[in-house]
Order: C-alpha cells, then sequence, then structure tokens
C-alpha cells in the first residue's frame, strides 16, 4: 500500500479491493486518504463503489467505515483473547513443541555440569542448537 500511494502522480486513480482490509483504523484510513489527495490523486474501494471520495461528504464517510472496520478488528481481538484465557486454564500450552523431553533435558544438563562436556557436544548429540541446552541449564539452576 505504502509503494502503491508513493507512486501516485495527479489525476492517478489508487483502486482498492475491499476498504476496511486496507486500513487498519481510523487514522490509518484518514491517513491514507490525505496522502492520495495530496499527491492529487483519487481513491476508490470496489466494495463501495458508491463513495465518491474526490468530495469531503465522501471522504467523510470513509472515515466511518475505517472506525467500523477498527471496532470490528477490536471485538476479533477481545474474542480471540477470551478464547486463549479459557484454553489457558484448561492447562492448554501454547508454544512450539520442546525439543528435548524431559529425560533428555535432565540427561543434558548432567553432561555439561557433571560430566563438562561443551555446549556445543551435548548440543549435537540431541540434534538441537547450543541455545537449547543453556535453556535448559537456566531452567535447571532455577529450580535447584
Amino acid at each position: 500500500m505504502e509503494k502503491a500511494i508513493d507512486a501516485l502522480s495527479r489525476g492517478d486513480v489508487l483502486i482498492v479491493g475491499e476498504w476496511d482490509r486496507a486500513t487498519r483504523s481510523l487514522l490509518d484510513g484518514i491517513r491514507i486518504i490525505e496522502r492520495v489527495a495530496a499527491k492529487g490523486a483519487m481513491l476508490k474501494a470496489l466494495d463501495r463503489q458508491w463513495l465518491d471520495l474526490t468530495t469531503p461528504l465522501g471522504k467523510g464517510i470513509l472515515a466511518f467505515l475505517s472506525a467500523l472496520a477498527e471496532d470490528e478488528r477490536a471485538r476479533i481481538l477481545a474474542r480471540a483473547n477470551g478464547g486463549r484465557a479459557a484454553a489457558r486454564k484448561r492447562g492448554v500450552k501454547f508454544g512450539p513443541k520442546p525439543k528435548l523431553a524431559p529425560h533428555q533435558e535432565r540427561e543434558a544438563v548432567r553432561m555439561v555440569c557433571q560430566d563438562g562436556q561443551s555446549l556445543r557436544v551435548v548440543a549435537r548429540r540431541y540434534h538441537v542448537g547450543h541455545s537449547t541446552i543453556v535453556r535448559a541449564l537456566e531452567r535447571a539452576s532455577s529450580i535447584a
């Protein structure tokens, strides 16, 4: 979108498929309208063909639609956050699966701390990055 607006010249028309997908907030929509107007270009949204964005009324209506889109995104985010919170209460774990099983992690910590093996040697043995072994050591030291 940024590149498209930067490439506009006087008399050009920037066409977007759906206005609420082109903007993320009321302020974002207003900024887009102002930048396009400053270039002397026009803006058309295919899903809002009845809007003439060259008039103050058309710009105002488009700003209002941007506000509605922002409100909808906020409601979607609130529902998603509520769903994540409920999942956490049920014990669902988020994020990537652990690279090492608990017994492997204990063994790796023992190999470094007691046997004196280097982080990289232990990491190669388990086919993981050395930072995985570092995190295992950090977890083990916070438990001890």
